[in-house]
């Protein structure tokens, strides 16, 4: 064997190494973080099938790729046959029908109802609502106090001690809850999220939910999902927002029932 026919398979070798590390990682699932959601199981699955798809077209041009360094790698002059019209049709058809019917048609499948679920339909009638306005670079979360309704907001009412302008002569919001960058909920309830931006564009974003939206000045946008298990969870800006971005975290905390409600009525009281 000559030194070139040795670099060639070496090569091929090093092609197929690749490409089965790829597909391994790609298959691990340790790039996801532990799901702690309903509808994240569907977008879960709308992912895995893409690393599906991706990781077959992987192998398969590859290993052709490592073939051709295998067989021909030690040649010095590449040999050269035309093909006819008829076979570049045929497999420019086989390759188009591939990407169209199982690639796009999966995803199609697999993810129109997950998009259905989580932004083609209310929030159940028992979910928490929570505002969430963002700004930078912070969280301002409001809930309604006891009497359920939240209180009228307005921008001329910012203020550091009012950071989501509830208007003071609106009795209704005399009683909200307004924390900073900590949010609460309940494991197994519902929650719909109303999301704003005071200055710039923002990006809400739970990892572990499988949950992200933008937040757009003067747009008031509505999502839910539902918590399947207790815990704290981190809460992050996915958008570029300024020069302290790194520092727009936040947390979610999701409760027992007993424990939710114990700490939302200690915060009326307060």
């Amino acid at each position: 064997m000559t030194n070139a026919n040795k670099g060639g398979r070496a090569v091929a070798l090093a092609v197929w190494l690749l490409a089965a590390a790829v597909v391994m990682l790609a298959f691990s699932r340790r790039w996801l973080p532990a799901l702690a959601s309903d509808h994240g199981a569907g977008v879960d699955r709308m992912l895995h099938f893409t690393m599906l798809t991706a990781g077959i077209l992987i192998v398969v041009c590859h290993g052709a790729l490592g073939y051709m360094l295998w067989r021909f790698g030690g040649r010095e002059r590449a040999g050269f046959r035309p093909v006819s019209e008829r076979s570049q049709r045929r497999w420019s058809l086989a390759a188009a029908v591939f990407m169209a019917l199982v690639a796009e048609g999966g995803v199609l499948a697999v993810g129109l109802p997950v998009w259905a679920q989580y932004f083609g339909s209310s929030a159940p009638a028992n979910a928490l609502t929570i505002e969430v306005t963002a700004e930078q670079f912070a969280w301002n979360v409001r809930y309604a106090g006891p009497d359920g309704v939240f209180g009228r907001t307005d921008p001329k009412f910012y203020t550091l001690d009012n950071p989501v302008g509830v208007d003071p002569a609106d009795p209704r919001g005399r009683d909200d809850i307004v924390a900073l960058n900590v949010l609460h909920a309940v494991a197994g309830r519902p929650v719909r999220i109303r999301l704003r931006a005071k200055d710039v564009v923002h990006s809400f974003f739970l990892p572990n939910f499988r949950v992200k939206q933008d937040a757009v000045p003067g747009m008031t946008i509505e999502f839910w999902f539902t918590p399947t298990r207790e815990g704290r969870f981190e809460l992050a800006c996915a958008q570029l927002c300024g020069f302290g971005h790194y520092e727009m975290k936040g947390i979610l905390i999701v409760q027992s029932p007993e424990e939710f409600r114990k700490w939302f009525e200690e915060q009326s009281r307060g």
